[in-house]
């Protein structure tokens, strides 16, 4: 029934543009040009969590603690003790640390880095209901004191993925996390030019020639952050095969994610490496908005998830099942807290019978389901068609609006009536670091308006277990408590996981160095030969 959602490529590329070709020209040998799966728009990290604007605080920002390879917690700005009790953690920052506009890195600084990060972050908010107070107790000291013993301290600053716990000048973290930051100040290993920052064209890092980085190996996004380059340019370009032929003629360097049709010419390219940087993949899913018809019916949004099947979605993101595995495990499969509880209908696409039931049921009224579509991200392009599909298959009527991701990003955010430019659904992908745990995966939040993400579900039985995860120290526990959840999850249809699978990324020969992990790419310690 479903095509193979792709797109049909020009046979030749579009030429790049003569700013491109110039700014390469001034800066050969020394600059990295990538084109990114997104455009950049938004520029605040504590913003959104759109994995662009994330990948965009990496070059910028830096973080208290961080994650290597092993996941296990590293100092990166900080090093840190616990009190016998476990509940006093303090901080000490290292030496060296300054913003980019030459003033030091204070612990003033990153008290309300953290408290502004921690009213809009899953992890946060959940640290913050366990901490009794956070300060800074000197200029390089900050101390944080917990209520209760609480185990999930050091993997909440050191989170790798969105949203990421960067460090920023007081100033700036006193902006209300509802508004962006007005300044692009961070102590990361690279500087933000706003001078040529074209939103949605491109976006240029410059070395930061001030940064002290660690001595320890980088992993992940831990350890020496050393730029090997002068300048890293983001370069927008919507057109896969656009980007392929600039990626093979070396006009760029390299390219985050590419089509999957077209690995088969670029691994027979001799000058480019083709890899999974991000082995343990992504999972793709559908988010309904709580807040207004038809999806504040739960039999309706039921219906809605019994019309959804994850191979027709697959298939078409994805095609070959190298990349993709069905899975209906909130979690994730292969973690230790997978389970299929509720997910039936999905991984075996069983449910459409059902979804027409419970439709005529409902009582729905045939208001229109506006769906978000972006256009111009590979990874994001097949779920919405297929969804539509399936929807209106089940009796549903489907307003699909097309849009580029950043224009999504931005609008997701409205809580108005789709009629005031809001929405009913739309779809994305998280890194597997994003949705591992009850306390990190964003998605299972039940605390609707009141700092819930995208969608808003308000369900205090999942909070209520999201406490009991954090406090258990019993893997058996936490894993059967993690199962009560996901059985929440698929009941109240909080969200409609889709599936995980891994993309493939692709850079000339002439990069070396280029690094793993749950939130790349990241452009420290590549460097370039040509």
């Amino acid at each position: 029934m479903f095509r193979t959602v792709r797109r049909k490529f020009p046979t030749i590329a579009a030429g790049l543009s003569a700013a491109i070709l110039a700014s390469q020209a001034l800066a050969a040998g020394k600059t990295i040009t990538a084109v990114m799966h997104s455009d950049l728009r938004i520029i605040d990290p504590g913003f959104t969590t759109a994995y662009i604007t994330r990948d965009h605080g990496y070059m910028v920002y830096d973080t208290l603690l961080a994650t290597d390879s092993n996941f296990k917690i590293q100092p990166q700005m900080a090093d840190w003790k616990v009190s016998d009790d476990k509940l006093t953690y303090t901080f000490t920052l290292r030496d060296g640390l300054k913003w980019h506009d030459g003033a030091p890195v204070t612990a003033e600084d990153c008290v309300a880095s953290l408290k502004r990060w921690a009213k809009v972050d899953a992890m946060g908010q959940k640290l913050m209901d366990f901490t009794e107070n956070l300060e800074a107790a000197d200029a390089k000291t900050i101390t944080l004191k917990l209520k209760e013993p609480y185990g999930l301290v050091l993997e909440s600053l050191g989170k790798p993925s969105s949203l990421v716990p960067f460090m920023m000048p007081k100033r700036l973290a006193e902006t209300p996390p509802n508004q962006q930051i007005k300044e692009q100040v961070g102590s990361g290993p690279f500087k933000f030019v706003a001078a040529e920052f074209q939103p949605g064209v491109k976006a240029v890092y410059e070395k930061n020639r001030d940064y002290v980085p660690r001595k320890e190996a980088p992993s992940w996004t831990s350890g020496a952050k050393i730029v090997k380059v002068d300048r890293v340019e983001w370069i927008t370009m919507a057109d896969a095969q656009t980007a392929v032929n600039a990626l093979q003629s070396g006009d760029i360097n390299f390219m985050e994610i590419l089509h999957f049709d077209l690995l088969p010419v670029l691994a027979a390219n001799k000058d480019l490496r083709v890899e999974t940087l991000n082995k343990h993949g992504f999972q793709t899913f559908g988010r309904m908005n709580f807040l207004h018809p038809p999806f504040d019916n739960l039999k309706i949004r039921r219906a809605a998830l019994m019309a959804m099947n994850q191979k027709s979605v697959l298939d078409a993101l994805v095609g070959n099942p190298k990349y993709y595995k069905i899975c209906g495990a909130v979690f994730l499969c292969g973690t230790p807290l997978e389970t299929d509880v509720g997910s039936e209908s999905l991984v075996k696409g069983n449910g459409m019978a059902e979804a027409k039931k419970l439709l005529a049921e409902s009582g729905y009224d045939g208001t229109p389901v506006v769906i978000m579509a972006p256009t111009d991200v590979v990874t994001l392009r097949a779920q919405p068609i297929v969804a539509a599909q399936l929807l209106r298959e089940a009796g549903f009527k489907v307003d699909m609006q097309a849009a580029d991701w950043q224009t999504v990003v931005a609008r997701r955010a409205n809580q108005k009536p789709p009629k005031e430019g809001g929405w009913n659904m739309f779809f994305t992908n998280f890194t597997s670091a994003d949705v591992l745990n009850p306390v990190v995966n964003v998605l299972i939040s039940g605390r609707g308006r009141n700092g819930g993400w995208f969608g808003w579900p308000e369900d205090a039985k999942i909070e209520a277990m999201r406490d009991a995860f954090a406090r258990s120290s019993s893997p058996d526990e936490q894993k059967k408590i993690a199962a009560d959840i996901q059985r929440e999850a698929y009941d109240q249809v909080i969200y409609i996981p889709l599936g995980q699978y891994r993309t493939v990324s692709a850079w000339r020969k002439s990069l070396s160095g280029v690094l793993d992990g749950p939130a790349t790419p990241i452009f420290w310690n590549i460097e370039r030969s040509e």
